[in-house]
This record gives C-alpha cells, structure tokens and sequence, in this order.
C-alpha cells in the first residue's frame, strides 16, 4: 500500500510525490476551477429560467454596433426601453427600431413597428430575443455613463498586463 507524503501545487496542477523521490500522479485542476459551479446541463438550464429579474436583466443583453463599440470601448451592454435597435439575425433581419419593452419574464423585447395583424385585425408586437438584435444607439443617462466607463475601464486593465508579456 502506498502513502502520500508530498502534495505540491505548481501553477494549475496537482503534483503527487511518494516518499519524495517518485512522481506518483499529476493532475490538472485547470485555470478558474470553481469547486461551487456545477457543469451539469440541468442545474445550468434550472438557474437560466429561473432567474430573477435583476439576474435576467444582465442576461439580457446586446451586443453594440461596431461604431458604438469603438466609440465606448465596450462589446455588449444590457437592453433597455429606448435603445434604438437593428434585427441581425431571423425572419425580421435587417428590421430597425425603437426598443418599446424589455418584457424580462419571457426573455424578449418589444421593437417599434414590428407588428403583425391578428385575424381579428388586431396589431401585435412581435417578440424577438436581445441577442438576435445589435444596438445602433444608446438611451444614455448617467448612470449607463458610469456602467460603460466601468467596463472600458475593466477591458483595458485587462489588455494591459497582456501587452507588457
């Protein structure tokens, strides 16, 4: 029976050592390993739908118009009622407007002049998801000046450190 005398961490693996001379095993706990995130699809889908609406809004989000995203130095930020939007993606590709609702509870948004007719004659706005429309301009305020200097500043932080190796 073998004992494990030496345990050592180097970087991302596990190195196992018996009567510190033999490597017994080496294993690879991976970069960012969270030990309370599970992998599993079910666990993953249940926290999605069940999300609460401060969650959902984060979840929410679009991606900005390259313009945009060179102006603000920010890829994707939270949709919201006055957002003016283009469909990239669907049967309505190409299709632009202004952001009439975030209607959080059933994952959609609600876009000025896309509408169809009911039988009835009716006029019905047609729900699309955020992630199939692209923003082209911002409802700002201040406090969406303060999230988009945020996440500038975040993004070049993390490209400095990058540069200098």
């Amino acid at each position: 029976m073998t004992t494990i005398l030496t345990v050592l961490s180097d970087t991302h693996y596990i190195l196992v050592y018996y009567r510190d001379c033999n490597l017994l095993a080496c294993f690879d706990i991976g970069i960012g390993y969270l030990a309370d995130v599970s992998s599993s699809s079910r666990k993953s889908r249940r926290a999605h739908f069940t999300a609460p609406s401060h969650i959902r809004r984060k979840l929410m989000a679009a991606g900005l118009s390259k313009d945009l995203r060179k102006k603000h130095d920010v890829r994707a930020i939270p949709v919201r009622k006055g957002d003016e939007v283009i469909v990239i993606r669907g049967q309505h590709k190409g299709r632009e407007g202004k952001v009439l609702s975030v209607y959080r509870k059933k994952w959609v948004i609600h876009i000025e002049h896309l509408t169809r007719e009911k039988v009835n004659g009716a006029s019905v706005q047609i729900p699309v998801h955020p992630s199939n429309v692209s923003i082209t301009t911002l409802k700002m305020t201040k406090d969406r000046e303060s999230i988009l200097s945020r996440k500038a500043d975040g993004r070049k932080a993390r490209a400095a450190p990058a540069a200098s190796a």
